[in-house]
C-alpha cells in the first residue's frame, strides 16, 4: 500500500522565499505586500489538498555581510522585507475552510502569554487549523532590534525555548475543555472551577494565567520546529507534530530521519509521533527540456551576493573580508548550525568555496530541486517517500504563484491517482489531518 505523503507550502510574507528569484520574475510582478496575493496562494494549495501552509519568518533586516545592510536590500536578500504573517493568516482563514495555517514566533523575542492568546486565537477563528513554527531566534541583528546585546547562546536558546513551551502548554490548558458554559437562561458565562490559575515561576519566566481566551478546537497548535543541531533535534522531538527539514540530497534525508527517530525514542515518544516533511523545489515542465529550461531561467535571477547575505544572516558571521576562493568549513558560525553542517556536506571534504555558497543559497538555500515531467516528479517525490526518507514535503517556490500552480494543476492529481494523497479533506482538525493516511 502507498504511504501516506504529508505536504506544506513554505512561504515568507515578502519577495523571497528559499529562491531569491522570485521578485525578478519576468513573466509577471509578484506583488508580495498584496494581500490578495496570499489569499490566491492559500486558496490554491487548498484546492491540492495541501496539509497546511506557513510563513517563515525573522525579525531583523541581514545586515551581517560586511556589516552593513547594503548588499542584502539591494539586491533583494531573504530578509529584505518581512511582513508579520498572522494578519494575513487571518485573511486566509476567512476563504479557506480546511487547509492548516502556519506562522512562525521566536521563543527569544517573545512572551509566552503573547503567543499563546495569538494561537489560541488563530486556532477559534480557523475552526482548529492553526500551527505554531517555533523558531529560537540566532541573529545579532534581531538582537539589536530588541535591546538584547549579545543575543544568547546557542543551547541557552533552547533551554529559554523548553522553559517557553512549558509555559504556553500550561497556558493553553489552564481552561477545562468544558469551562466554556453559555447558559443563557441562568446567565452563566463560564465555570470559575474549571478555569486554572498557572503561577509559573521560572528561571525564564514568571506569569500568573490564566489565558483569557477559552480552550480552542485543537487545544493547543500543531507546532512545527526546524532544528537540525543536535540541541535542536532533542527540543523538537520533545515538542513537534511536524519536523521542518532541509537536507540537500537524499543521503542526508535519511541520516536526519534516523536522527529524528533516536530523538523521538529519548524523549520517551513513539515512532512516527513528529512528521518529517523535507523541503523540495519542483521544476515541471510539458518536457524535460521545457523544466530544465525553467530552472535555467530562474538560476539565472539568482544573485550570488543576495545569497551571501541572507548566508550571512544565517551563519551570524560576516566573511565578506575572506577571499571569494575561501572554502565554508573556513566559517566559524554562531548562528544556524544545521544549516552549516548541510552547506559543508554539499562537497565531499567540505571544499565548497564561499562564492559557491552564495550561488547555492540564492538559488533555494540548498533546497533539493525535483526537476521533469510533472509524471518525473512524482516518480521522485513517491521514491524518497518509499525509501522511508521522509513522511512528506515542505514545497518552496521557484515563482510565485508560477511553482504552486504547476505542482497542483499537474503533479497532485499523479500523487493522487497512485494513492499517496488525499482526494479530499475530512471534518477534523490540523492535527487530526497530519494523523490521517492517504484516502
Amino acid at each position: 500500500m502507498p504511504k501516506p505523503m504529508h505536504l506544506c507550502g513554505f512561504l515568507i510574507a515578502g519577495p523571497v522565499v528559499h529562491s531569491h528569484a522570485i521578485w525578478r520574475n519576468p513573466a509577471h510582478e509578484t506583488p508580495f505586500l498584496s494581500l490578495d496575493h496570499y489569499v490566491r496562494i492559500a486558496r490554491l494549495l487548498e484546492q491540492g489538498c495541501f496539509d497546511f501552509l506557513f510563513f517563515a519568518d525573522r525579525l531583523a533586516i541581514a545586515d551581517r555581510y560586511g556589516d552593513s545592510h547594503a548588499a542584502g536590500l539591494a539586491r533583494g536578500d531573504q530578509d529584505a522585507t518581512r511582513m508579520d504573517p498572522m494578519p494575513i493568516l487571518g485573511a486566509m482563514a476567512a476563504v479557506t475552510r480546511h487547509i492548516g495555517l502556519g506562522a512562525t514566533r521566536s521563543t527569544t523575542y517573545d512572551a509566552p502569554y503573547n503567543i499563546a492568546r495569538e494561537f489560541a486565537t488563530l486556532d477559534h477563528i480557523s475552526g482548529g487549523r492553526a500551527a505554531w513554527n517555533v523558531v529560537t531566534s540566532m541573529n545579532d541583528g534581531e538582537a539589536l532590534n530588541f535591546g538584547t546585546v549579545p543575543h544568547l547562546g546557542h543551547d541557552e536558546r533552547y533551554d529559554r525555548a523548553d522553559e517557553f513551551m512549558e509555559l504556553a502548554f500550561r497556558l493553553w490548558d489552564s481552561w477545562d475543555e468544558d469551562a466554556l458554559v453559555l447558559d443563557r437562561a441562568a446567565g452563566i458565562y463560564a465555570d470559575p472551577a474549571k478555569v486554572h490559575y498557572v503561577n509559573h515561576r521560572g528561571p525564564w519566566f514568571q506569569s500568573r494565567g490564566p489565558l483569557n481566551i477559552p480552550r480552542s478546537p485543537q487545544g493547543r497548535p500543531v507546532i512545527v520546529q526546524a532544528g537540525s543541531s543536535g540541541r535542536g533535534k532533542a527540543f523538537a522531538a520533545r515538542w513537534s507534530d511536524v519536523i521542518f527539514a532541509l537536507q540537500p540530497n537524499l543521503e542526508r534525508m535519511h541520516a536526519f530521519k534516523a536522527d529524528v527517530a533516536g530523538a523521538l525514542a529519548v524523549a520517551g515518544r513513539p515512532p512516527g509521533a513528529s512528521k518529517v516533511l523535507m523541503a523540495i523545489m519542483p521544476f515541471i515542465g510539458a518536457t524535460r527540456a521545457e523544466a530544465e529550461e525553467k530552472q535555467a531561467l530562474h538560476d539565472s535571477l539568482a544573485d550570488p551576493v543576495a545569497g551571501l547575505s541572507t548566508l550571512a544572516a544565517h551563519a551570524n558571521t560576516d566573511f565578506s573580508s575572506l577571499p571569494m576562493e575561501a572554502t565554508v568549513k573556513e566559517i566559524a558560525a554562531s548562528g544556524s548550525q544545521g544549516n552549516m553542517a548541510a552547506l559543508r556536506s554539499i562537497t565531499p571534504d567540505g571544499g565548497m568555496t564561499i562564492a559557491e555558497a552564495g550561488g547555492v543559497y540564492a538559488r533555494g538555500v540548498m533546497c533539493p530541486r525535483a526537476v521533469g515531467t510533472a509524471e518525473e516528479v512524482a516518480d521522485q517525490l513517491i521514491a524518497i517517500i518509499d525509501s522511508g526518507a521522509a513522511d512528506g514535503f515542505v514545497v518552496s517556490p521557484a515563482f510565485l504563484p508560477d511553482t504552486f500552480e504547476d505542482f497542483v494543476g499537474a503533479v497532485v492529481p499523479l500523487l493522487q491517482a497512485r494513492g499517496y494523497l488525499r482526494r479530499g479533506y475530512g471534518g477534523g482538525h490540523l492535527r487530526d489531518l497530519l494523523a490521517e493516511g492517504a484516502a
